[in-house]
């Protein structure tokens, strides 16, 4: 069977040439008679694959010496819990909601201190970004916490609000190394990496130093210290290792594709090929505000359910998978990441066109 063109939100498309590298290593590791999935996380051979990894990720992203990067377990959705337990020295955080994740964040920083929704987009079903530069920072807040890129309403913050001197905290789980950022605007980034790095169970964090201390709330784990993993080179106990292995090999494609620069100017134009096709369209249209929308995911209706349901059923029949969108909005959500080839966007829209004068 020939490989389809898949827009799942994540797990999501990997680039080929990963996947056919991983295949080729998969019994026999360059030379050592095992596939990584077997092997010790303290071996020379692991120890050379986390290495490597950190140090690409490290200069496609331009991260300073005063930030480590961690390797972690649990998803994206563990660190809900693991920022505050951390970070909330005068438990007091800012929240800015912005969708589903952001909220569930907000959620469960709730139960480790006064956690304040400072800015949301809810009164507008998510779908635009809300005006963060001059917001009413609680001069107590030990940060300020937002989602990035919002995977199932389709928004990505294109200006970072204003903290006012407190810690950005950010989880960019969706837009990961889609585009250039600037790590020192950050007090905290991480995001899970089955949406635009590698396969799940891998979470990577970058933290600034200052952040990483043993003044953390009481009764916090040690598995959930940031300080554990930090001084453990994320080797306290057994990593995630195949994950981290396929994290690398995508960071040297990266390295290969011309680095953020160049993916952001792919992406933009992928993205462009849809947005201009939905903007035109008299069946199809985007659910985003404009100034407010992800280069990553693209949500969109018919504005009719059973033509939605139509759609999505013929699109798969054609090879086109995983376009239903999130059970909480419904409509269509196309996730185009680094992985998905340009004409893998060409072609859907070209369905959708047949689509449209067929309906």
């Amino acid at each position: 069977m020939s490989r389809v063109y898949n827009f799942s939100a994540g797990p999501a498309v990997l680039p080929e040439e990963v996947l056919q590298e991983a295949a080729v290593e998969m019994l026999d590791y360059r030379g050592c008679g095992m596939s990584v999935m077997e092997m010790s996380h303290r071996s020379h051979a692991f120890d050379t694959i986390i290495k490597e990894a950190e140090a690409d990720l490290r200069e496609l992203m331009g991260i300073p010496k005063q930030y480590k990067v961690l390797f972690l377990q649990g998803g994206a959705s563990q660190q809900f819990a693991m920022i505050p337990m951390n970070l909330m020295k005068n438990k007091v955080a800012d929240y800015i909601v912005t969708g589903q994740w952001a909220k569930k964040a907000w959620q469960e920083a709730q139960k480790y201190g006064t956690a304040n929704c400072i800015a949301s987009s809810a009164d507008r079903t998510f779908s635009y970004i809300p005006d963060c530069s001059d917001l009413p920072i609680s001069e107590q807040a030990d940060y300020v916490y937002i989602c990035e890129n919002n995977t199932i309403y389709g928004t990505k913050f294109k200006t970072l609000p204003n903290t006012k001197g407190k810690p950005l905290v950010a989880d960019v789980s969706s837009c990961f190394l889609s585009e250039p950022v600037d790590v020192t605007k950050y007090g905290l980034l991480y995001g899970g990496a089955q949406k635009n790095i590698g396969p799940a169970g891998v979470v990577i964090a970058i933290i600034r130093e200052d952040l990483i201390t043993d003044d953390v709330l009481d009764g916090t784990p040690t598995m959930l210290k940031y300080k554990t993993h930090a001084d453990a080179d994320s080797l306290y106990n057994t990593p995630p290792c195949y994950g981290i292995y396929i994290c690398g090999k995508v960071f040297k494609w990266l390295k290969k594709q011309g680095g953020l620069s160049a993916m952001k100017a792919y992406n933009e134009e992928k993205a462009s090929i849809l947005y201009d096709f939905l903007d035109n369209s008299d069946m199809f249209s985007g659910t985003v505000e404009k100034n407010s929308r992800s280069l990553m995911n693209v949500p969109f209706v018919t504005g009719n359910k059973e033509l939605d349901a139509k759609f999505i059923k013929e699109a798969e029949e054609s090879g086109f998978v995983n376009l239903k969108g999130h059970r909480s909005v419904g409509g269509m959500r196309a996730s185009i990441y680094n992985a998905m080839p340009i004409e893998g966007v060409k072609a859907l829209v070209s369905f959708m066109k047949k689509f449209e004068k067929e309906n």
